[in-house]
């Protein structure tokens, strides 16, 4: 079965450029160092879903003819990975049903507080929800959704319970920074690793590009793409200094994967 991801946004949660900065980057002419916020969009089969709606949510499905989605998959509820979800309205007013949403039992929570209104009828309008929530049972496990079969598993950043997926034989890890060492086994056999990395300096909320390259090669995927990137980073400066097989994303690319 053909899949493949797209890289709707590789950028960390403030965006490159970033607001007031006149750094070397944020004024670069390259798009490669223009990053909206981190999502996927993932092609499996005739099947299409999005991994985490951030707030440019609109504008990368504008620029990348994004007409249907067969449901969304949420990672944590970080603002920058969640601040999309109202322009989910569009794509049910198209579908004329909600759109099915996943996620673990802390991202629902707070995500239902936030966007209280997609999840409930309008008794206005007499419109129903926007969205169908779909809550992953356990902290690890596999899952069929909008029939497409999956992987999951949880790691943590500051106290924040974060889902890991693994889908065939790519997985996506985002905004990692503490997890166990059963992580690996969930991550056996993977050959394209998407895989968080803020900075090169010290983050406590995130891997460092030399963090992620040392979870890379312990994963042993014959590929890995480092994602949610900072403006304290050049595209083209930091790609020629990355080990073999580990590549820089940015907006717009699109990688295959097997094992479906």
């Amino acid at each position: 079965m053909k899949s493949s991801l797209l890289f709707l946004g590789s950028g960390a949660s403030l965006g490159v450029p970033m607001i007031g900065c006149d750094c070397a980057v944020c004024k670069s002419n390259t798009p490669f160092n223009r990053r909206t916020r981190s999502s996927a969009y993932l092609k499996i089969g005739d099947r299409r879903l999005v991994i985490d709606v951030g707030p440019e949510f609109r504008e990368q499905a504008l620029t990348h003819h994004i007409k249907c989605v067969d449901g969304i998959i949420l990672t944590h509820a970080h603002q920058d990975h969640v601040a999309g979800l109202d322009d989910l309205r569009a794509l049910f007013f198209k579908k004329k049903a909600p759109i099915p949403l996943i996620m673990s039992k802390e991202t629902r929570k707070d995500v239902e507080e936030r966007f209280y209104y997609l999840f409930k009828r309008d008794s206005k309008s007499e419109i129903g929800p926007r969205v169908e929530a779909v809550e992953l049972p356990c902290e690890a496990g596999g899952e069929k959704f909008s029939d497409v079969c999956f992987r999951y598993f949880t790691y943590e950043q500051q106290g924040m319970k974060v889902t890991g997926l693994r889908f065939g034989d790519l997985a996506y890890v985002t905004d990692i920074r503490d997890y166990d060492e059963s992580v690996f086994e969930e991550l056996e056999g993977v050959k394209t690793l998407v895989l968080s990395a803020l900075r090169h300096s010290k983050s406590e909320m995130h891997f460092t590009v030399d963090e992620a390259c040392q979870f890379a090669e312990k994963v042993g995927a014959k590929s890995t793409y480092l994602t949610h990137i900072s403006h304290d980073m050049d595209h083209f400066e930091t790609a020629t200094k990355l080990p073999p097989g580990v590549h820089m994303s940015y907006d717009g690319l699109e990688i295959p994967f097997t094992g479906y």
